[in-house]
């Protein structure tokens, strides 16, 4: 992984493994604060950060990526395989199925459409590997914020779903409705 993407008026994107230790104080404060609210690390501490993310590293169905704007840290990609881990047994995963998780770190001068733009680049990474088909999210039910990003880059929900955690909208974005929403340019 690692392809170099740019946004015109908002920058360049790229993405390298996260280093759970090295990085853990650098993402420290992106998940616990408030507006990570959905992330559910809320009350972690440095030590839970660091162990989520080892625990992440080691798993091998499950990836963390840091991204960079501007080759600066700016948010966080988790690519995993739903057939494995997260949705196991919630939906009937399909051959070329990638599940994703993104957090935009906070910031005192918010970029007008700098969100929009990373969801965008995340799509771009996840569909730059030929093996992906269909791109799978299940944010909270709640995260009307995230919903409305989702049908940007094309995603359509399908249904809730009750998982540990929280109840969830099961949504998918294949490759045609990735770039359908991206006026064919993806």
């Amino acid at each position: 992984m690692s392809t170099t993407l740019t946004t015109p008026g908002i920058g360049t994107f790229a993405f390298r493994p996260l280093d759970p230790l090295a990085d853990a104080e650098l993402i420290h404060p992106w998940v616990t604060h408030p507006k990570a609210a959905f992330w559910l690390m809320q009350d972690a501490k440095l030590q839970d950060v660091e162990r989520e993310y080892m625990a992440i590293a080691a798993a091998e169905h499950h990836d963390a990526f840091l991204g960079l704007h501007d080759g600066e840290p700016a948010f966080l990609m988790e690519r995993y395989d739903p057939s494995k881990v997260e949705l196991v047994g919630l939906y009937d995963a399909l051959p070329g199925d990638v599940g994703m998780h993104f957090l935009v770190a906070p910031s005192d001068t918010p970029v007008h459409g700098f969100t929009r733009a990373v969801i965008t680049a995340v799509m771009r990474e996840l569909f730059a590997d030929p093996a992906t088909a269909r791109v799978v999210v299940e944010p909270d039910v709640r995260n009307t914020a995230v919903h409305a990003l989702n049908a940007a880059v094309g995603f359509v929900p399908e249904r809730e779903i009750a998982k540990p955690e929280k109840n969830a909208l099961l949504s998918f974005c294949t490759r045609a409705q990735f770039e359908a929403a991206m006026g064919g340019a993806a």
